[in-house]
């Protein structure tokens, strides 16, 4: 038990620091290239392209974890690990695929490192929000 711990703790730690160098890197393109305006189409296109680069962070951290499932060979092929991270991390869990006993304890572990990382992209979204709108009413954008 201790050692599958272990092994949660490392995938945890693995998945808070890659979203961690993501937001990092994100935060510093968008302000390296500010929106040019508070228009419509030009936040919606902001916000549409920050939608998609969390999506693909979260897919990041979905596929670390499925990695570590099919190298420990906790599920029959990589399409299952996957799934079962994908379904895990969302905290849908449907409950169709399980790992072994052995191994359970890492399904918790991967549920709220989901639930944390897709709480902070949330909080993440939020300030990109502000940020516009707030130069916006600083006067500093059109």
């Amino acid at each position: 038990m201790i050692p599958e711990f272990l092994i949660g703790l490392v995938l945890v730690a693995a998945t808070v620091s890659l979203h961690t160098l993501g937001l990092a890197g994100l935060t510093t393109f968008l302000l390296s290239h500010p929106p040019k305006s508070v228009r419509l189409g030009s936040v919606t296109w902001l916000l549409t392209r920050t939608a998609w680069f969390l999506v693909c962070l979260h897919g990041v951290g979905v596929s670390l974890w499925a990695i570590a499932y099919h190298l420990l060979d906790c599920l029959p092929d990589i399409g299952s690990a996957f799934y079962f991270s994908g379904t895990t991390y969302t905290t849908i869990g449907y409950g169709d695929l399980v790992l072994p006993p052995s191994w359970r304890l890492l399904a918790p572990l991967e549920g709220m490192t989901g639930i944390l990382m897709s709480s902070l992209s949330g909080a993440y979204f939020f300030a990109v929000v502000t940020r516009v709108f707030g130069a916006k009413l600083n006067g500093k954008a059109n």
